[in-house]
């Protein structure tokens, strides 16, 4: 197991655009090499990489939103870590409305991490793929757990512990995941911790995916809401949060979004548009 994470995940002088290995249908967005496919075809692709039985190591799948784009310029680690992710897909409705501005290949459509764990759910139950959930409270993620047994009946929920240890406990915290012989491990740790948690997993994890879903378990458990289905296809998703959880969340999204969308149209623009000739 890797020393610690500042140790895995030096910075280095490389761009942050991902070199991922699965990148044939992919546009960069906002600095960042992104998948380009539908909810309904990542979910296919998670789906039969899975079944795949000559697949070895496990694959990193990462979502890419606002908060995102914000994380990448201030903290190296998590721009990096997004370097090292197999598939990055966009959770934000402003970023795929930047890909289809500013590129000729945009990315079909958003694909929110609180959608594709439910279409993930209907894919594993269909195929007798396993998962294991690590995150949150005992309470929540008991919620989740006896939610999703209900929505899903036939799907292998192989365990699940809380995301509540430190960095020593990890070993430990690998060896019972490997022990349930789960497939798929969903990382609910919140951004950046998850992806730096699961780049220091990822050789010793036994199944073939790991998958950062932030707080996913929370929504499963019947904790938060989702907003309207009209503020979602409009990119306003974050201003029902932040109505439902002031304190948490509007300092953050009023000092971020701005930047973010300022960074994600500049970027995206200097790798996909062509300079003017003098």
């Amino acid at each position: 197991m890797p020393e610690s994470v500042n140790t895995l995940l030096a910075p280095t002088k490389e761009s942050i655009v991902p070199k991922q290995a699965e990148n044939e249908d992919s546009v960069i967005v906002a600095g960042v090499r992104v998948t380009r496919k539908s909810r309904a075809e990542l979910t296919d692709h998670v789906v039969q990489a899975t079944l795949d039985a000559t697949a070895h190591a496990p694959r990193l799948l990462f979502d890419f939103n606002g908060h995102a784009v914000g994380l990448c310029r201030s903290d190296p680690r998590y721009a990096e870590s997004l370097v090292k992710a197999d598939v990055v897909h966009v959770d934000s409705e402003p970023l795929v409305m930047v890909s289809r501005l500013l590129t000729t290949t945009p990315v079909r459509g958003r694909s929110a991490t609180t959608d594709l764990f439910y279409d993930f759910a209907e894919g594993f139950q269909a195929n007798g793929i396993s998962c294991y959930f690590l995150g949150a409270t005992d309470a929540v993620i008991e919620e989740c757990v006896a939610r999703m047994s209900f929505l899903y009946p036939q799907l292998i929920i192989a365990g699940y512990r809380n995301g509540y240890f430190d960095e020593a406990a990890l070993p430990d915290v690998v060896a019972d995941i490997n022990a349930t012989k789960a497939d798929v491990l969903w990382v609910g740790l919140g951004k950046p911790k998850e992806q730096l948690v699961s780049l220091m997993i990822r050789d010793h994890f036994e199944g073939r995916w790991i998958i950062t879903c932030g707080g996913c378990f929370d929504f499963a458990a019947g904790h938060y809401q989702r907003a309207p289905l009209f503020l979602q296809e409009i990119g306003l998703e974050w201003l029902h949060r932040m109505v439902l959880r002031p304190r948490q969340l509007f300092w953050r999204y009023l000092t971020t979004n701005p930047v973010a969308l300022y960074i994600a149209l500049r970027q995206t623009r200097a790798v996909n548009v062509p300079k003017r000739r003098a």
